[in-house]
């Protein structure tokens, strides 16, 4: 009989990782198709959705207990795939937007440093990719330690930043406004 039959907290885990892979899955479909260039007109706003959703469940990965896998090494799901390619393809479809600024540690200091879009999301693509590895070869545990221990050691800052990054970005493109057409759209406003 299946172990998340009998134990209620094997269950309780069990979800966080199918919600987790399912999470993935879409992340790593979105970050592809807009580094295909399919809709750029919407890669801001799509992103914007694909990163918020996953740091969604990667703040459940950071609120419940440390996960713990029964063997202490990592099964090997083979080689890591290349995701320069990706890398590349988001580098080109982010071109002028890519590069951004932000605080290397908010707690411990307020030093600056620059990174890109496309560099932080295919990181996270990565360690998102390896932990869906784990959880389609059945090592449920296995997987939900990979996601865990990297959102709250690399994915779920770098994400964050992101988050930011693309929400700003997104303000900017709707709001920021010559005042000559401002003060017309205020004025015909104002006449109706």
């Amino acid at each position: 009989m299946d172990e998340v039959a009998l134990d209620p907290e094997a269950a309780d885990l069990r979800a966080v990782a199918d919600t987790m892979a399912r999470e993935s899955r879409a992340y790593l479909t979105t970050v592809t198709e807009v580094g295909a260039g399919a809709n750029p007109d919407a890669a801001i706003p799509l992103l914007l959705l694909a990163v918020s959703d996953v740091l969604a469940v990667g703040a459940r990965l950071g609120a419940i207990v440390d996960v713990v896998p029964s063997e202490r090494y990592e099964p090997d799901v083979g080689p890591d795939p290349d995701v320069e390619p990706l890398r590349a393809a988001l580098a080109n479809a982010l071109e002028g937007v890519d590069e951004y600024v932000e605080v290397v540690d908010p707690v411990l200091g307020g030093e600056v440093a620059t990174a890109t879009l496309s560099g932080e999301l295919v990181s996270v693509a990565g360690a998102l990719v390896q932990g869906l590895r784990h959880h389609e070869s059945g090592h449920v545990l296995e997987a939900l330690w990979w996601w865990q221990f990297s959102y709250l050691s690399v994915w779920g800052e770098r994400l964050s930043s992101v988050l930011r990054t693309l929400q700003t970005l997104l303000a900017h493109v709707r709001l920021d406004v010559d005042d000559d057409v401002a003060a017309e759209a205020e004025y015909d406003a104002l006449q109706r």
